[in-house]
């Protein structure tokens, strides 16, 4: 959390359990400028400060108007909020609206422990078609709040930001090889350990670098350690290994069936997708269970 007035009432209104909405019909202002107070575009002011400050205190007894510029360690307890990973804080790089960074904090500090680990990724090699490509990498909570995802193989190597909100996972990363931005979007199947994700991929995915949309299925391969160098000494050995599949027994023929398949105008008169989807649950759990019991 900065020392901005906004991530203070951010903070405040989770502790208390309380929108922007309500907190602007009690104050009877426009939600909006709520909005613009806890984005931290506009300080209250003095009047509606005080106001402020008096509608809270009756939630939270002997708030004042010196509360709000206390060090954010010591306002956040005064709520009783853990202050390891404060709500507020804008992890440096991402320039994503308030909301929807607020919303992956609060969903990593929820469950975030739940996708750390060691990953494999699969899909199709767009340079090949009918071939395979794999990377290997690792998933573990980074030092702004945010899961960091690292993976790739001896040609590529992609680094970024996991945001899982409301049931899927949205990833932002750089290929820092080529340099190029790359965009996933995963469904899960909500356990205490994710073991399985199964989405889309958009890149430049060729040497003319034309954009790609293809699907992409991670696959939990295992567990870290807690020891960080170890760690990352083992993702940095994952991804010695080769990223173009050469024999078709690796990739099992239930996975090559889910990430190969027919979709367009033709699909569609057959009762098919027109367009690339990943499909959510429950076709998803079937997903996984193909994968994991093939026959």
């Amino acid at each position: 959390m900065s020392n901005g007035f906004g991530d203070r009432l951010t903070l405040a209104l989770k502790a208390l359990s309380m929108s922007r909405g309500r907190l602007a019909a009690e104050l009877e202002v426009d939600k909006s400028l709520v909005g613009r107070w806890a984005s931290g575009t506009v300080r209250p002011s003095a009047h509606n400060l005080e106001r402020l400050t008096r509608l809270l205190a009756e939630k939270l007894p002997g708030l004042t108007l010196l509360d709000w510029e206390r060090a954010p360690s010591d306002f956040a307890a005064l709520f009783g909020v853990d202050f390891i990973t404060p709500p507020g804080e804008r992890p440096s790089g991402l320039e994503l609206p308030a909301e929807t960074l607020d919303a992956a904090l609060g969903s990593t500090r929820l469950r975030g422990e739940g996708y750390e680990g060691f990953w494999r990724a699969t899909h199709p090699a767009v340079i090949a078609p009918g071939r395979y490509f794999h990377e290997h990498g690792m998933i573990r909570l980074g030092d702004a709040g945010l899961l960091r995802f690292e993976l790739g193989g001896p040609d590529v190597r992609y680094v970024g930001s996991i945001l899982p909100i409301e049931g899927q996972v949205f990833v932002i990363a750089t290929d820092t090889v080529r340099h190029l931005p790359c965009y996933m979007i995963f469904n899960i199947v909500t356990t205490p350990k994710i073991v399985l994700m199964d989405g889309i991929l958009l890149t430049a995915g060729n040497a003319m670098r034309n954009p790609s949309a293809y699907p992409i299925v991670m696959e939990r391969i295992g567990d870290l350690t807690g020891d960080r160098e170890a760690d990352d000494a083992q993702a940095a050995s994952l991804m010695t290994r080769p990223q173009f599949v050469q024999d078709d027994a690796i990739v099992s023929q239930a996975m090559r069936q889910h990430l190969i398949r027919d979709f367009g105008p033709s699909a569609a008169k057959a009762g098919g997708d027109l367009l690339l989807t990943a499909a959510g649950t429950p076709n998803l759990t079937k997903v996984v269970t193909a994968l994991n019991y093939p026959d």
